[in-house]
């Protein structure tokens, strides 16, 4: 009875009956509650069904009664991978790797997993040689070679991103992607003029790329031509009309261009999309000055300083207010700080583009495998 019972499960999983097969392993436990093979399974049927953190117990539980099943700690470090918990997933990766004979196929994968999970936990510096080692032993990967720029980007290894980028145009010669990760790189560089290349040839490759206008228009800004920043900015916004960051800047372009009359409405609705945004607080603060608005001039710069303490243009706008208004201490204050302070206006373009860090979204090429069925 508990061989039919087990023959009968593995048939209904091999056939891709999902619920059919966990109750007929649910059977087996009530006949060998100790049976890791089952608990393996069950994990398994979860995972396919991407219920990736209901397999983790489960895959535990196999773990505990048996931890020699082959293949069965890698489908755990998966399924924390792709349920989101990346550090657990990183130290089960981590211990397989120490066993996994070098240059095999297996150091291959493992490799390439510790080094997205370092990727996906921010940690950027651990994960390019990694993402570098596995790129190098899968030449034609474009998806880990966009990971391993990414990566090297973050981690201020500029020509690792250039060198990576010349490796993407072999795969893709039109990629937005990759033009703008190497376009970011000389921005950080402050190559400004080889930057707006780049992002020039990103629009070019696909205007519809999320926050390719937004990267051009703000190099565009820094350089202070506002007129093509303001077209590129709007560009973005057509894109996407809930660019917070798009509208900050538009609403700083039409000031800069001495067209005040619409920005108050971009500057506004930029908050209301990303009230964490410094700049619209600070330009709508300096309308209000101008205005001899001062209490709310006040609360705005107040604000702006709260979100960028080391911004020396808030510190130096909101001394000036102070001494409008009389209040001579508080100016000293603020003008002491400017001095302390290095130009925050021009900073790196990586660290303004709003979609933040890059994330993984799992490892799709890695999928789970069933464990061997040896006899309880």
């Amino acid at each position: 009875m508990p061989e039919a019972a087990r023959q009968q499960a593995m048939t209904l999983e091999q056939q891709g009956n999902f619920a059919d097969a966990e109750t007929a392993w649910h059977a087996v436990l009530k006949t060998q509650p100790s049976s890791a093979e089952a608990y393996a399974h069950l994990g398994l049927l979860e995972a396919r069904q991407e219920h990736y953190k209901q397999a983790v117990p489960l895959y535990r539980k196999a773990l505990e009664l048996n931890p020699a099943i082959p293949g069965l700690r890698l489908n755990l470090g998966l399924a924390l991978f792709k349920g989101g918990e990346l550090r657990p997933a990183l130290a089960e990766f981590e211990r397989l790797l120490k066993t996994a004979p070098p240059g095999s196929e297996q150091s291959l994968r493992l490799t390439l997993l510790v080094g997205m999970a370092h990727y996906g936990l921010g940690e950027y510096a651990a994960a390019a040689p990694l993402l570098r080692e596995a790129a190098a032993r899968d030449p034609q990967n474009l998806q880990l070679r966009l990971a391993l720029a990414h990566s090297c980007l973050w981690s201020r290894q500029y020509d690792c991103v250039m060198e990576t980028y010349r490796e993407i145009l072999t795969l893709n010669a039109e990629s937005a992607e990759a033009d703008m990760l190497a376009g970011e790189a000389l921005d950080a560089q402050k190559d400004f003029d080889g930057a707006i290349r780049q992002f020039r040839a990103a629009v070019k490759a696909d205007p519809k790329e999320p926050e390719v206008h937004f990267g051009l228009g703000y190099i565009l800004w820094t350089q202070k031509h506002y007129e093509e920043a303001a077209t590129e900015f709007q560009a973005e916004l057509a894109n996407n009309p809930r660019h917070a960051m798009s509208l900050a800047y538009l609403g700083d372009t039409e000031i800069q261009l001495n067209r005040p009359e619409q920005a108050p409405a971009f500057l506004n609705k930029a908050i209301a999309l990303d009230a964490a945004l410094e700049l619209p607080y600070l330009d709508l603060g300096i309308m209000d000055a101008d205005a001899d608005r001062n209490a709310e001039a006040l609360r705005k710069f107040q604000t702006a300083v709260k979100l960028a303490p080391d911004d020396v243009n808030v510190h130096f706008r909101l001394g000036r207010l102070y001494r409008a208004m009389g209040r001579t201490d508080e100016a000293k204050a603020e003008f002491a700080k400017t001095s302390s302070l290095h130009k925050a206006t021009n900073d790196a373009l990586l660290q303004r583009m709003s979609s933040g860090h890059p994330r993984p979204a799992g490892d799709p090429a890695t999928p789970e495998t069933a464990p061997p069925t040896p006899r309880q």
